[in-house]
């Protein structure tokens, strides 16, 4: 192998910079060429790549976002565009693809594996609900960017005895809304997995107030049935008895920006090496992704379309400690 080359896809994510620095780095290391694709597979479809060296990488550990940036694709949805991509890497001497990026990313990798192109995949999204690793890139700086909005609510909320409805990402997974809920001590967390209605939000934070506490908290993810926008309306159609006034609070892509943690910056590097090193072996159309405390492989196949389920641990501790 003589030449690789790297993307980013979908939402950009704390980390991504770092992923990109070590599978570049990791890649020199072998006297391997390596290129950037830019704008996701936008970039691919259209050829749109630049050679990537040292200094290219340098000063991007600490950054967040994608400097190499990323863009939906219409056109590699279709056959056609797909197949476009796959002579596009042919004609700039490719000989095998990265692929950082979530869910519908590496379900875009796992088309190119099956059309002959040697790919591996970085899991990496705020969601964390990317099937093969424990953990993905991005997901903790995004958790701590909405807790630390979360503790300053709580300030906020305890002076003037309100409750805050707090809305943070996850359009199709509620890790993040759950995480925070428990690490933020909310009374109440409302996401896409669980059915909760504004009658059983109102009953939580109605008796917050009855236990005398000076705030009351609910985290809702924004693609929950009822989001945070809905459950306000719901309380004020309804003359909801809540005891404390209500403020809403949509965090919104905030939790996406800013400079990754020390945990994202590790997990990144670890994982942009491990994927060079599939490289090294011969080991293609596999994610690599953290499980325990090691780094493994699982095959894209497998991965493909497919979400991760929340874990049945913080779905039931959720509730007790929102007593």
């Amino acid at each position: 192998m003589k030449r690789i080359a790297v993307l980013t896809s979908g939402g950009d994510a704390p980390g991504m910079n770092a992923a990109i620095r070590a599978v570049v780095r990791a890649g020199i290391h072998q006297d391997w060429q390596v290129k950037g694709v830019l704008n996701g597979y936008a970039g691919l479809v259209s050829g749109a790549m630049r050679p990537l060296g040292l200094r290219d990488v340098g000063g991007i550990l600490w950054r967040g976002g994608t400097f190499l940036g990323s863009a939906r694709c219409l056109d590699f949805k279709t056959e056609a565009g797909r197949q476009q991509a796959v002579d596009a890497l042919a004609a700039q001497g490719v000989d095998a693809l990265v692929v950082i990026g979530g869910n519908g990313s590496q379900t875009g990798a796992h088309m190119l594996s099956q059309m002959g192109v040697p790919v591996v995949g970085i899991a990496s999204t705020i969601d964390n609900d990317l099937l093969g690793t424990d953990m993905t890139i991005g997901a903790t700086t995004a958790l701590n960017i909405a807790l630390e909005a979360i503790d300053r609510l709580k300030t906020t909320a305890s002076s003037h005895r309100r409750a805050f409805l707090v809305e943070v990402m996850g359009r199709d997974c509620g890790y993040l809304a759950l995480a925070a809920a428990i690490a933020g001590g909310a009374e109440c967390v409302v996401i896409p997995e669980v059915e909760t209605r504004p009658e059983e939000v109102a009953a939580a934070v109605h008796e917050a107030y009855m236990r005398g506490k000076p705030h009351a908290l609910v985290v809702v993810a924004e693609g929950a049935k009822f989001d945070a926008a809905e459950i306000a309306r719901h309380f004020v159609d309804n003359k909801a008895d809540l005891g404390f006034g209500v403020r809403t609070t949509i965090l919104g892509h905030v939790q996406r920006g800013g400079n990754p943690g020390a945990y994202d910056r590790l997990l990144a590097s670890r994982l942009g090496v491990a994927a060079v090193d599939c490289l090294v072996r011969g080991e293609f159309g596999v994610l690599v992704g953290l499980r325990g405390h090691t780094i493994g492989t699982t095959p894209l196949d497998e991965i493909a379309g497919r979400t991760k389920p929340l874990g049945p641990e913080l779905l039931r501790i959720a509730p007790i400690l929102q007593a």
